[in-house]
């Protein structure tokens, strides 16, 4: 075995003049440059996971069997929409910690603090008590017990600073929880307004645009005019603490979408998006919207 002795003591593979501590220091960047690769491979890899909240069926009297039970359910077109990018989707039920049954410690505010982001879905009407008024018609009461866990849920969310995403109903929902109000019905309360629901459902469609500075005007740079799906007869009449208006209906200037500006990720629309087809087709592609989204529940990670 050779002997380091003649050489001087150190080992060939040491550079000229290297000293214990200049070893050390490039050991301890090596080690911390793996573990930042480390990271950020695992980090982009970990699959996303979204919540959105739930419909929710209440029985009528005289029902039985299942439909005696209080049904909370998610929309099909809705989860296939957001795993289209490869994301974990979760509905997120109502809570009871108050439960004869079935009593639990688990409050909305835990799922805000595991999820990365929040759908909320379309449905039922906002009641107009939510947003201190008395329906002018019995149809127009809206599901009060929705609005009220919605609510929770949105405000846990935006409190942990995850993203939302609000549908039809969730756009209105998310004008209501900052102090705005809401058209009860837009065909009564608009003079001169174009049908924004028809017997049609999800064929029925109308012109929207962009105004200046919005976000979704960013979003869809080449885009004056689009076209989307209209499935509403609720509308946002005045807004809310800090929101501001994304789309229009055209031409008749109903609020079609909206933004929350005092959080990173909390917008609005009017219109389907998980009715409308990808990479084509007459109705507008909303999958850079989604992009949008997820981009944030990512950022939240960080």
């Amino acid at each position: 075995m050779p002997d380091r002795r003649a050489t001087g003591g150190a080992s060939r593979y040491l550079r000229s003049g290297d000293t214990p501590l200049n070893l050390a220091g490039r050991v301890l960047r090596s080690r911390w440059r793996a573990f930042a690769d480390r990271f950020n491979r695992d980090f982009m890899r970990r699959t996303l996971r979204i919540g959105v909240s739930a419909r929710i069926y209440h029985p009528e009297a005289g029902a039985t069997g299942l439909r005696s039970k209080n049904l909370q359910y998610l929309e099909e077109s809705i989860a296939q929409w957001v795993m289209s990018r490869d994301v974990l989707v979760f509905m997120v039920p109502t809570v009871n910690t108050n439960g004869l049954l079935h009593p639990s410690n688990i409050t909305l505010r835990h799922y805000a603090r595991h999820l990365d982001g929040l759908v909320l879905q379309g449905g039922a009407d906002v009641s107009p008590m939510t947003y201190s008024e008395s329906p002018t018609r019995p149809e127009w009461s809206g599901d009060r017990a929705r609005d009220v866990y919605e609510l929770e849920l949105l405000h846990e969310f935006v409190e942990a600073g995850k993203p939302v995403l609000g549908i039809c109903r969730g756009c209105q929902l998310i004008n209501v929880a900052f102090g705005g109000t809401l058209y009860q019905d837009v065909a009564t309360n608009i003079p001169g307004a174009q049908p924004h629901v028809h017997d049609i459902y999800d064929a029925h469609r109308h012109d929207i645009v962009f105004p200046n500075g919005s976000s979704l005007k960013k979003i869809f740079p080449k885009r004056e005019r689009a076209v989307v799906n209209s499935i509403h007869h609720q509308a946002v009449k005045d807004l809310g603490r800090d929101i501001h208006v994304e789309a229009m209906s055209d031409p008749d200037g109903v609020v079609e979408a909206i933004r929350y500006q005092r959080a990173p990720f909390v917008m609005g629309l009017q219109w389907h998006p998980e009715f409308h087809r990808a990479g084509g087709g007459e109705l507008l592609d909303c999958t850079p919207v989604l992009d949008e989204f997820l981009r944030a529940a990512r950022e939240t990670r960080l």
